[in-house]
């Protein structure tokens, strides 16, 4: 056959496998390596233009929530008009307690309207709950669906937006329902974080905090230099720390990228915080907010052991108090009721099948994860933060 004749067609391909011996155990393979840009911009030109070049000639669907649609959407989605583009957008409400399966179920719902191929682009344009469900719909759409995340919130843009990890919540649990697809591209557009309030941007400062003690000296110290500047919404000093948190936890995801082991020290404070957000209804606390007290009790354990010296325990609280984020129970938004609270860490110990696993600090940039954490050392913990269990 003419060389000229093959050449029309989109693929040509030849095989001549070999067939194994009978009863010949057969393996089957799969490996995958996504590598994906994780831009910091300063103004929508500028992320546009990084946009257009992640979408090329595909045609868009943008998920985004009422919030960020009357803030930000019009000069959006604009832009893309300009560029040539008619996105489909839908919206959805803004907050946490609206990541669920139902929710997720109507934006499937949707995307069936749409004209929307395998081969185009969904842009998640949002907080973290936009990220972690648009991304888990584009994931399960048509098989999988290319996505492009716009993170809008501090939290979206140092933590929530990189990684690929995906999920919706439940009543049992807090993304409960998930999995693992990483995003075409990451564009975190820092002009987008000034309408933030300072409580938003303090939640957002709890991640990136996280990242310096677990993997990061050197970010330790540039959120201790420009704490305030970031509370303050300076444009530089959020560049530097979104741009810094990408490094890190793209560092710490390419070691591990399905969470078998190293990359479980991104769950520092987690193992606290996804309960607390569950006993409270994923409304009344803020994740960061979640996430610095589940962080303290983690730390309490670990000076509990002897593993995390005092000085270095005083260091972490202070500065968590500095930039004024909760390490006490009486700092949370909503009482915490600490036998229900025992009872969903409980739930989530028994759908891990094992053990409490909880990440433990021991310096800045070193942790054990620690899965021989007793009750008793637990409630130890929650007293001195201030949540009493009856033992």
């Amino acid at each position: 056959m003419s060389t000229e004749l093959l050449s029309r067609h989109l693929l040509h391909t030849r095989d001549a496998i070999l067939l194994p011996a009978p009863g010949q155990l057969v393996e089957g393979r799969a490996e995958r390596r996504d590598r994906y840009p994780i831009a910091v911009t300063r103004s929508l030109p500028e992320t546009l233009e990084r946009l257009l070049e992640l979408i090329g000639e595909a045609h868009v669907a943008v998920i985004t929530d009422r919030t960020v649609a009357e803030l930000h959407g019009e000069a959006l989605l604009g832009g893309l008009g300009d560029a040539g583009f008619e996105p489909e957008v839908v919206t959805v409400p803004a907050g946490e307690r609206h990541k669920t399966l139902p929710q997720a179920f109507e934006l499937l719902d949707w995307l069936t309207g749409t004209q929307l191929t395998r081969r185009d682009v969904i842009v998640t344009f949002g907080g973290g709950v936009v990220v972690d469900m648009g991304g888990w719909v584009a994931s399960c759409y048509m098989r999988g669906v290319p996505y492009v995340n716009l993170p809008t919130t501090l939290v979206g843009q140092v933590d929530a937006g990189i990684g690929g990890k995906l999920a919706v919540n439940h009543p049992v649990a807090k993304n409960l329902i998930g999995g693992f697809c990483a995003p075409r591209g990451v564009i975190s557009d820092v002009s987008f974080l000034c309408t933030l309030d300072r409580r938003q941007l303090r939640a957002g400062l709890a991640e990136s905090i996280k990242k310096a003690i677990i993997a990061s000296p050197d970010y330790w110290d540039l959120i201790e230099d420009s704490a305030e500047a970031i509370l303050a919404a300076d444009p530089d000093a959020l560049a530097r720390l979104v741009h810094g948190a990408g490094a890190i936890k793209a560092e710490l995801i390419a070691r591990d990228p399905f969470e078998r082991d190293s990359r479980r020290t991104l769950g520092f404070g987690h193992a606290l915080a996804h309960p607390l957000e569950t006993v409270t209804g994923y409304d009344a606390l803020l994740h960061g907010e979640a996430v610095a007290f589940g962080m303290v009790v983690e730390a309490r354990m670990a000076t509990a052991r002897g593993l995390l010296s005092d000085e270095t325990l005083s260091r972490l609280l202070g500065l968590l108090r500095r930039v004024g984020l909760p390490t006490a129970a009486d700092e949370l938004a909503a009482p915490i009721d600490g036998d229900r609270l025992l009872a969903a860490i409980e739930r989530i110990r028994l759908i891990r099948g094992g053990g409490y696993r909880f990440v433990l600090p021991i310096e800045l940039g070193e942790t054990v994860i620690a899965d021989d954490v007793s009750p008793g050392e637990l409630r130890a913990a929650l007293a001195a933060c201030g949540i009493r269990v009856p033992g």
